[in-house]
């Protein structure tokens, strides 16, 4: 089986998992939960009552229904006539231990004292009750008797209350012995009444539930709410009774089901359209393994987290940096990728966000911010005022989508600007998330090349003090190939990187190339088979340093590609001119390559081999640089050094354009001093040095 298609089905695979999975999360369960607010708009298609639906009291309406019914229901009381016995017979024998007191009286304190203990004696807490104004009558019944009886609370006496009417019931009679009498009964009489707190509650329960009984009904058919409609207190509850008959009854299984199995042909539809834009659009990404699992496993990551904080928090899903995915992925990779993996995440994300089109329309306006604002990120600083930027759009979207749907300001919730400022600065600390992603799957952002074009980096340092005429070659390409690069849009960060970077394996045998050379040449007495794998030793030699200075694989494949499976042209001529038969197997004298795949390597090779050969042109006018470079390019193609490379004929006539007029820059002739100016002697002398070429001798090969 072939390797690209093992990959392909690799990436099958992984697509088909990624389906399987998040099914089971976007679609599964409380996915399918309808996700409203009292007092915000409807935001699903027209609801019809599949049943009929009981129509209950809305929340407050409830709630003045139970406090007017507490607020007028009696308590229940049990009457303890045992308490109410025993303390009349210890009334009774107290004073009958009274030989003074004569019967009638006795017996008329006793009628009095038996006519208070039937109105009933309460304690001190339902005395409060009754001054407060809670109680205004109570239910009282007895043990023996099941027969309840209303009580007004103003009959009713506590032990204070029913003492004080005994003392004037005494003084009123003139007794001698009235403080004997009034001590006995102070200390006999105790609260006859108890409160039935259980009768009370299960009684208060009943009435309560006939009162909030359902006073209508939604038949079959009719319309519960429709799309936009406010979420009133009544709609609400009658929502609340939908979803409640549902999960009893368990009636909605195949509802359930459609929109279960519907939700799963959208993730797929979504998912499918995502793969099939980068199969057909962006081969060059769909073809790197590394790359699609990447995209797939982030997209993947990415929603579980959004999903994960829906359940816990929903209000929390504003703190997402969800313009974190199109930054990663524009920085690796381009920014039609990073837009479409965008917006594939933020529809995925809908099937758990609340107000989902006003979710899509935000998250839809912040991507193109992010994308337009870190379009070429060079510095970290770049972050923070895309963060910025994202912020004033998603403030300013929400204030607007608010005031759309409601058309006042005033009730806007303004802790949602704070969700979004936290949400930016977690956004501003992007550079994080870029480096892992570096460091896990290998890629290389622009930030990081930029770091690498620092010529004070110990390789390039190192460079330039153990062979200046390369380290000045390689100056030379990098600003060729940059240009070149940006008129035909490649990446001119990477391109002038890998210049910088081609030909650090000159750096252990400095002097073998002419650059680096001052009158002595070395190969003048070495076999032409020896100065070729010499020369040819660089491109090895700069992939031994590249992964010793642990430079990026782009980096290091620009090296190994920069010329490709060319020959050393010179030294394979030179060993024909001295063959005896004329008969030399070219292995010897050719490069390792491989020939370049990409537009960067392409544009390299070309800018590489113009500028050293320039530097051999006696006299270096437009028309010879011409020449020179077409010569050169127009071999190359031949060759088919760019067969591999997704570069067209015109790019590189552009790339050819470009790199004659930047040469003409290298080699042009300042214009003379005029005659009546005669500056300074030594000033002259200096001039005239800066001005001479440094390398007017051929090159012998670079």
């Amino acid at each position: 089986m072939k390797q690209s298609l093992k990959t392909k089905l690799i990436i099958l695979l992984l697509s088909a998992v990624t389906v399987g999975v998040l099914s089971l999360f976007l679609v599964g369960g409380t996915s399918n939960k309808l996700v409203y607010i009292e007092g915000r708009p409807w935001n699903y298609p027209k609801l019809i009552a599949p049943f009929d639906i009981p129509i209950e009291y809305d929340s407050i309406s409830e709630s003045h229904i139970r406090d007017s019914i507490n607020a007028s229901f009696a308590p229940f009381y049990i009457e303890r006539n045992n308490v109410k016995e025993e303390a009349i017979s210890h009334i009774k024998a107290s004073l009958d231990s009274i030989t003074s007191l004569k019967p009638a009286v006795k017996n008329k304190i006793l009628g009095y004292v038996d006519t208070l203990f039937s109105h009933g004696i309460i304690d001190i807490e339902t005395q409060n009750k009754i001054s407060r104004g809670d109680i205004t009558e109570i239910r009282k019944y007895s043990q023996d008797d099941i027969n309840i009886s209303m009580v007004s609370a103003s009959q009713l006496h506590t032990h204070e209350a029913a003492y004080k009417e005994i003392k004037e019931f005494l003084s009123s009679m003139h007794i001698p012995e009235e403080w004997q009498v009034s001590e006995i009964l102070y200390n006999n009489i105790k609260p006859t009444l108890e409160y039935d707190a259980a009768k009370t509650e299960a009684q208060l329960e009943e009435v309560s539930k006939m009162a909030l009984a359902p006073h209508g009904m939604k038949v079959k058919g009719e319309r519960i709410i429709d799309y936009g409609e406010i979420v009133t207190p009544d709609k609400y509850t009658l929502l609340k009774t939908y979803e409640r008959i549902l999960n009893e009854k368990n009636i909605d299984n195949s509802v359930k089901s459609f929109s279960r199995y519907g939700n799963i042909v959208l993730l797929f539809l979504i998912l499918l359209a995502y793969y099939l834009f980068i199969r057909t659009l962006v081969p060059e990404v769909f073809k790197s393994l590394r790359s699609m699992v990447f995209l797939f496993s982030f997209i993947f990551l990415f929603v579980l987290i959004v999903y994960l904080i829906s359940l816990l928090r929903p209000g929390f899903l504003y703190i997402v940096p969800f313009a974190l995915v199109p930054i990663v992925v524009t920085i690796f990779f381009n920014t039609s990728v990073g837009f479409l993996t965008h917006m594939v995440v933020v529809l995925l994300s809908s099937f758990v966000a609340p107000d989902s089109i006003d979710f899509v329309i935000m998250q839809f306006l912040a991507g193109i911010i992010a994308i337009v604002s870190i379009k070429g990120l060079m510095q970290r600083s770049q972050l923070v005022v895309c963060a910025i930027f994202i912020f004033l759009c998603y403030s300013i979207t929400y204030v607007t989508q608010y005031v759309v749907r409601y058309g006042a300001i005033e009730t806007v919730d303004w802790h949602v600007i704070l969700y979004f400022a936290v949400n930016c600065i977690v956004l501003s600390f992007a550079y994080f998330g870029i480096f892992i992603v570096e460091k896990i799957f290998g890629f290389t952002s622009q930030v990081t090349l930029v770091e690498l074009s620092d010529i004070n980096n110990d390789t390039l340092r190192e460079l330039s003090e153990n062979c200046p005429g390369t380290f000045q070659h390689s100056l030379q390409v990098a600003t060729l190939a940059g240009e070149a690069a940006r008129q035909i849009g490649a990446n001119v960060q990477l391109v002038r990187a890998g210049a910088l970077y081609h030909d650090i394996g000159k750096i252990d045998n400095p002097a073998f190339f002419t650059e680096n050379q001052s009158g002595v040449n070395p190969h003048d007495v070495l076999k032409p088979e020896q100065s070729a794998s010499i020369v040819i030793s660089h491109v090895t030699d700069g992939l031994r340093r590249a992964e010793k200075a642990k430079l990026p694989q782009v980096i290091k494949d620009l090296i190994a590609q920069h010329h490709g499976t060319g020959k050393t042209r010179y030294f394979y001529n030179k060993a024909l001119r001295q063959s005896a038969t004329g008969n030399v197997p070219t292995e010897p004298y050719t490069y390792p390559g491989p020939n370049p795949t990409t537009c960067e390597a392409a544009i390299l090779m070309m800018a590489d081999a113009c500028e050293a050969a320039t530097k051999s042109l006696s006299n270096p006018n437009e028309q010879n640089i011409t020449e020179m470079v077409e010569k050169i390019v127009d071999g190359q193609i031949a060759d088919g050094m760019f067969h591999n490379a997704p570069i067209s004929y015109k790019q590189i006539t552009e790339v050819k354009k470009c790199l004659i007029k930047r040469l003409l820059t290298f080699y042009h002739t300042r214009v003379s001093y005029p005659e009546d100016v005669k500056p300074d002697v030594s000033l002259d002398n200096d001039a005239t040095e800066s001005e001479q070429t440094t390398s007017e001798a051929p090159q012998t090969e670079n």
